[in-house]
């Protein structure tokens, strides 16, 4: 069974670094697809970025693709989110989220685990 632990959240200045984690664990991930998500206060759930483990390829939600950066270590079965820059707006409760391959990696709905979700709090 897939467990996904996230770490790293905290409150921050605007123009501030952070870096999120995701621990995974329960099997191999060769062809899975890891995404980070957050939600803010009264808005769906928006897709921030997501990594292939197998090849470690890339996507980005257009707001943050200069600013956020997503890796893994396969090794230690590890997904991170390096946000830098930060803005008021990126206030919002970060989630990662684990599925299997597959197209529109935006839809949090077709995600099948997901982690507890770590709250990042950006000040002006």
């Amino acid at each position: 069974q897939v467990q996904l632990v996230v770490s790293g959240g905290g409150l921050v200045q605007a123009g501030d670094s952070l870096r999120l984690s995701c621990a995974a664990s329960g099997r191999t991930f060769n062809r899975d697809i890891m995404g980070w998500f957050r939600q803010a206060p009264g808005k769906e759930r928006e897709f921030v970025g997501a990594i292939s483990w197998s090849g470690g390829f890339t996507w980005y939600e257009d707001s943050v693709k200069d600013r956020f950066t997503i890796s893994r270590d396969n090794a230690k079965n590890m997904v991170y989110l390096q946000m830098n820059s930060l803005k008021p707006e990126d206030t919002a409760v970060y989630y990662c989220a684990n599925r299997i391959g597959g197209t529109n990696l935006q839809a949090y709905q077709l995600y099948d685990v997901w982690g507890q979700g770590t709250q990042v709090t950006v000040s002006s």
